[in-house]
């Protein structure tokens, strides 16, 4: 027998692990898991608070009454321009760990949360002017990227085997952070306090995860990045139709995230109080359910969980041009959570198709067993790093449109007819594209999904 390999033992100065090998079971079993999970932990710490300080104006905006002078659609656009920066931080941060080291890069991007916080906290005051809560709202944005690193990093230390349900629970860790801040301005709000309170509560928080991270996370050495891979992913037409079919699940899971809490005030005539009552449960329902769309997707296979999903999302929407036009707050309250849901669901069945996708394309080029894995692997990785980041410039759109329409029609039901519309063009090239007869090779890929051996959540 071999004997179990020695456990990782970086020094702690620099917290460096020279050799790592998951797919080792002995060693995993050993030593490795351990480790893994201790580094998975601080992990989501990290990117839960990311989540919640690149979500925090979703909030602040609730606090900002007339005394501010802000229009609904200057919030609209303030939110849209954190969404923005979230985005597009989305790109650098996923290469960053192979470049710094994920427990150096998680201790550096902890650490930046607490410059657009402890700004927050300076400017939240009646008579600053829009240009300054811009300039200083566009600071939040770097919360969105660290969504990327993180899960970069865990993809890392995790085998095959356990990298579905190691990332899943990253990211579904993460994603709860938008309805934790809104629940702790909740609190906040029913206690009489004012937004500084709320800083005052994460200012903290973003010390301790970076220190966490210091103390307890390490750097992997073999981690390296495939510029390669990146540029072969970037080429591929399915990378941009993902990224499409993306927009409409986890863009309008952010979007509505942002925009949620301003439609109940402005359209509904909602207090702060009252409509914070009401915006956590859409983000945190979507979180949770994020899982259920990859097990869906397991089961039936992503092409067609995507595409019935995005029926459901176009009927939820139906109901809120119709709750919207009626008045009807309930219809309008369990639409847009059973909305929330329905993007958490979408979330997990389109990275189910992306493995399968890529790995149809290795069979046709001729590959077989793992190396077709592995070709798979490089660039569906390679492929989610764009993805998600195009994904998130969704968020932008939805607050652009509630913010158009609110100045052209005083509601947001114009937006909703234009999301209604985007959710048909999503089906119909979830259709076109991979479940279209007769088949074709973007087709095999729906049918091959459930033999590309990678979870969901893997890429």
């Amino acid at each position: 027998m071999t004997a179990p390999a020695p456990a990782p033992t970086p020094t702690s100065r620099s917290r460096w692990i020279q050799e790592w090998d998951p797919e080792d079971e002995a060693f995993w079993n050993a030593t490795g898991e351990k480790v893994a999970r201790r580094n998975l932990v601080f992990s989501v710490l990290s990117e839960h608070i990311g989540f919640s300080i690149w979500t925090l104006w979703s909030v602040l905006v609730l606090f900002m009454g007339p005394e501010y002078g802000l229009t609904p659609a200057d919030k609209f656009l303030l939110t849209s321009m954190v969404t923005l920066v979230g985005a597009v931080a989305r790109v650098p941060y996923t290469f960053a760990v192979a470049i710094f080291g994920g427990r150096n890069w998680t201790i550096v991007s902890a650490g930046l949360l607490l410059v657009p916080a402890v700004a927050a906290f300076a400017v939240m005051k009646p008579g600053t002017s829009f240009d300054t809560f811009l300039w200083i709202g566009l600071l939040a944005g770097i919360g969105g990227g660290n969504f990327a690193s993180s899960m970069t990093n865990i993809n890392a230390f995790f085998p095959l085997r356990k990298k579905g349900w190691a990332l899943g629970l990253n990211a579904g860790g993460g994603n709860v952070g938008v309805a934790a801040i809104q629940l702790v301005a909740l609190a906040v709000i029913g206690a009489n306090g004012g937004p500084r309170v709320l800083l005052g509560i994460y200012i903290p928080l973003i010390v301790v995860a970076a220190v966490c991270a210091a103390l307890f996370m390490d750097n992997i050495e073999n981690v390296r990045n495939d510029t390669g891979a990146a540029v072969d992913a970037a080429k591929d037409a399915h990378t941009w139709i993902m990224s499409f079919l993306y927009i409409g699940t986890f863009g309008s899971f952010i979007g509505y995230s942002f925009a949620f809490g301003q439609v109940l005030t402005n359209q509904f005539g909602r207090t702060p109080l009252q409509a914070t009552y009401l915006t956590f449960m859409g983000p945190l329902l979507g979180s949770l359910v994020r899982p259920v769309g990859g097990w869906l997707a397991d089961k039936y296979g992503g092409s067609k969980i995507t595409l019935y999903n995005y029926v459901g999302m176009a009927a939820a929407t139906a109901v809120l041009v119709a709750a919207g036009m009626r008045k009807s707050l309930p219809l309008f309250v369990v639409a847009f959570v059973l909305l929330f849901a329905l993007a958490g669901i979408g979330n997990g069945s389109t990275f189910k198709m992306i493995p399968g996708i890529f790995h149809t394309k290795a069979l046709a080029k001729g590959l077989e067993g793992e190396e077709a894995v592995t070709y798979g692997r490089r660039l569906s990785g390679a492929s989610m790093g764009l993805i998600g980041a195009v994904g998130a410039l969704g968020g932008v759109g939805i607050n652009l449109a509630f913010r158009q329409s609110f100045l052209s029609y005083g509601s947001g039901t114009g937006a909703f007819v234009a999301f209604l519309v985007f959710y048909g063009l999503c089906f119909a090239v979830t259709w076109a594209v991979y479940l279209r007869r007769p088949a074709a090779p973007e087709r095999a890929a729906a049918a091959t999904e459930a033999k590309a051996q990678l979870s969901y959540a893997e890429v």
